[in-house]
């Protein structure tokens, strides 16, 4: 019988990446150990990495999903399925430079997640309109799609959101005025 630490949903795969992928860090910008999805990258429950696909203003990635995100038996829960689309849509807006935070998520559960599936997902930012920012994600594989989501999210006002952007600004990569200057093209009233 096998240690059930040796058990091959106990461990992830190794990040597989495609043509014209580039690895992207989340945003840790809370000054823990990471967000509910991508806090324990070596546990059993979910593993996410991020990536951008050429110059598209949008998120792409993989999440697999073991043990520890089991609902039915042998499939993934809905909520970790949704709470992957739920943070990639969030980093989408993140990346492209608005900061927000979720108001309404809708997600459309197509197909169940076989536990151990290595699945691909997109999120992207469709619309700005004012503070109102609209996204979209998929969680799939190339046996076709599991879920579908949409969310309704809120960029932060400026009081709210400057004392975390020397923290965002370097998650990003940049300077806070050049961020400032990023969001504020993309719709951001702050």
């Amino acid at each position: 019988m096998t240690d059930s630490g040796d058990h091959p949903l106990h461990r992830p795969p190794p990040v597989r990446t495609e043509p014209g992928w580039t690895a992207v860090e989340p945003l840790r910008i809370e000054g823990g150990r990471g967000s509910f999805v991508t806090g324990e990258p070596a546990g059993d429950r979910l593993r996410v990495a991020y990536f951008r696909r050429g110059e598209e203003d949008h998120l792409v990635g993989r999440a697999w999903f073991g043990l520890g995100s089991q609902g039915p038996p042998g499939h993934a829960h809905g909520g970790a399925m949704a709470a992957v689309l739920d943070e990639a849509m969030g980093a989408a807006a993140w990346l492209a430079g608005l900061p927000v935070v979720a108001v309404n998520l809708s997600v459309d559960f197509l197909a169940m997640l076989p536990l151990g599936t290595d699945a691909r997902f997109d999120a992207r930012v469709e619309a700005v309109d004012g503070r109102k920012v609209r996204c979209r994600g998929r969680l799939y594989s190339d046996d076709g799609e599991f879920a579908t989501s949409t969310g309704l999210f809120l960029t932060l006002p400026e009081e709210r959101f400057h004392a975390l952007l020397d923290q965002v600004a370097k998650a990003m990569d940049t300077t806070p005025e050049k961020l400032r200057q990023h969001m504020r093209e993309r719709g951001w009233k702050g």
